[in-house]
């Protein structure tokens, strides 16, 4: 009997399966003296690579450190063996904030973090992280993937001999922890406070005295007063850290980081010496993780808040209105100074203020518009 099209069609995807499954098979299991640029096995398909990952996260902290493992995981799995990773949480092998440098330099192929960490090497990195009264998650993804961001983060970090990929979401994130109320612009005067980025530019401007330090030692700091106030991301989080035990007022909404994106640092050459299935493998992988991690958050922050308040007794506060226009104020002024600093900036900054314009006449009509239906309806 004569075989129908889509049956030799079905038989040829099967053949070509199976022989994907054997090679990858093959690949893992026929490791052999280790080369240069932690590489080994013989041969196109057969080669299987050896990498590090350094991070800016204490050791299997939720969400974060353990979404820097888990994308380690699925990078291996998706490549059959060929592409191992082994992460290094903060200060393992480098401290935190020196794992750009280290990526940069070869000494580790992958990073795990957030870009705005890397401001003080180019400031308009930040604009791939998070900026206030910005982009959220799903608009974030949609600017990258779908805007011509990526191509820009490209060529911002090529002088660096770096690659980078979104691979996580925190989704909004809350406005932060204080250890008295914000009732007015006078509060922030004076006010010690661990914001990183371009938020804590804004709290500059504001009057506060801003401090950079590494998540594993923002609780430390908190509890002994050498800060007044902290942000750490959100309820999941800062549950796990214990920040209600060092302040009892937590407040919103999160302006300062609206859709957090995390990033995986890849060093340049090492990517260019991958076969074009594994690079394919390593940008598919932060992909999946970019949708998984921002699901984890959204989920976890719902258990959590609760928590918080009807375990904990934390205090909710919104911040007053007076505070919320000035800082919107401040914020414009602070991202609008960085579109003025080389071409390539500028370039970033008016495609960034372009996305979040049409993304908010959509938002307006399609999310926003469902959101406060949805309160209306259910009474909540």
């Amino acid at each position: 009997m004569k075989k129908k099209p889509e049956d030799q069609i079905d038989r040829g995807r099967f053949l070509r399966g199976m022989g994907l499954a054997a090679l990858g098979a093959s690949a893992a299991g026929s490791l052999l003296e280790c080369g240069p640029a932690g590489r080994s096995g013989t041969g196109a398909g057969n080669e299987s690579f050896e990498w590090k990952m350094v991070t800016t996260w204490p050791k299997n902290f939720p969400g974060l450190g353990t979404g820097a493992n888990r994308l380690a995981e699925r990078i291996e799995r998706a490549s059959g063996g060929r592409l191992r990773v082994r992460v290094y949480a903060a200060g393992e092998l480098v401290p935190p904030f020196e794992c750009f440098d280290t990526v940069s330099n070869g000494t580790a192929e992958l990073g795990h973090g957030a870009s705005y960490y890397w401001k003080g090497k180019a400031e308009a990195a930040q604009f791939f992280s998070a900026v206030p009264f910005g982009l959220n998650a799903t608009e974030m993804s949609a600017w990258l993937w779908f805007g011509g961001a990526q191509e820009l983060w490209d060529e911002l970090y090529a002088p660096f001999n770096l690659r980078a990929f979104a691979c996580g979401n925190t989704g909004v994130q809350m406005g932060g922890w204080f250890n008295r109320e914000i009732r007015s612009l006078t509060d922030f005067q004076g006010l010690v406070i661990r914001m990183p980025g371009l938020g804590g530019e804004v709290m500059t401007r504001m009057g506060a005295t801003v401090q950079s330090i590494p998540g594993g030692e923002i609780f430390q700091a908190l509890q002994s007063g050498a800060i007044d106030a902290t942000e750490w991301v959100g309820p999941y989080n800062d549950l796990a850290f214990g920040f209600y035990k060092a302040a009892r007022f937590y407040y919103w909404p999160g302006w300062h980081e609206p859709g957090t994106a995390l990033e995986l640092i890849v060093n340049k050459q090492a990517f260019e010496g991958l076969p074009e299935d594994l690079q394919e493998v390593v940008q598919a992988a932060c992909k999946a993780d970019y949708a998984e991690m921002t699901a984890e958050f959204t989920a976890r922050n719902n258990l959590a808040l609760k928590q918080l308040v009807n375990q904990h007794g934390v205090q909710l506060r919104r911040f007053p209105d007076e505070v919320l226009r000035k800082i919107a104020q401040l914020s414009e002024e602070v991202v609008a100074q960085i579109g003025t600093q080389n071409d390539l900036s500028k370039r970033i900054y008016e495609s960034y203020v372009a996305f979040r314009a049409g993304s908010m006449e959509w938002a307006r009509i399609g999310e926003q518009a469902f959101s406060m239906a949805r309160s209306a309806g259910t009474g909540q």
